[in-house]
C-alpha cells in the first residue's frame, strides 16, 4: 500500500493531537469494520470561528492523518466553512489515500460533523445543513466506496 509523504507526514509528526478541556464541541465517532475511533474537539469563539481544533484517535496511520488533516482544515474557519470540509476535501489535501483507506476520511468528516452537533446542541442553534451523526460510519461506508 502507497501513502503519499502528505499522509506518512501526518501520520508521523501529527498536528494538533490531545484533549481540550473545555471544547465548546466534541465529537465521537468509529468505524465497528476496522475498529477505529476518532474523536474530535473544537473550541468556537462568540462569532462561531473555529479558534482551535484537536483530536485523539484510536486507529491505523491514515486514521491519524486524516485526523489531523481535518483538525487543520478547519482551523479558523466558521462553523458553517467546517461544515463544508468533507471527506474528499481530507483526501486531496492529503494528496490522496489508497481504496482501502477511503473510509479513514469518511471518520474525519463525521468526527468534525458530530462535534459541531454537539457544539449546536450546548447552545440551543441550529446549524443549516447539518445532520445528525451517526457512532459507527461503517453503514455509510459502502456507498461511499462504490463512488471511487
Amino acid at each position: 500500500m502507497q501513502y503519499s509523504e502528505k499522509v506518512m507526514d501526518h501520520f508521523q509528526h501529527p498536528r494538533n493531537m490531545g484533549e481540550m478541556e473545555e471544547a465548546s464541541g466534541v465529537g465521537t465517532v468509529g468505524n465497528a469494520k476496522c475498529g477505529d475511533i476518532m474523536r474530535m474537539y473544537l473550541d468556537i469563539d462568540e462569532n462561531e470561528i473555529i479558534r482551535e481544533a484537536k483530536f485523539k484517535t484510536f486507529g491505523c496511520g491514515a486514521a491519524v492523518a486524516t485526523s489531523s488533516m481535518a483538525t487543520e482544515l478547519v482551523k479558523g474557519k466558521t462553523v458553517r466553512e467546517a461544515l463544508e470540509v468533507t471527506n474528499k476535501a481530507v483526501m486531496e489535501a492529503l494528496d490522496g489515500l489508497p481504496p482501502v483507506k477511503v473510509h479513514c476520511s469518511l471518520l474525519a468528516e463525521e468526527a468534525i460533523h458530530a462535534a459541531l452537533w454537539d457544539y449546536a446542541e450546548k447552545h440551543g442553534i441550529v446549524i443549516e445543513g447539518l445532520a445528525r451523526p451517526v457512532n459507527d460510519i461503517s453503514e455509510h461506508e459502502e456507498a461511499a466506496e462504490e463512488e471511487y
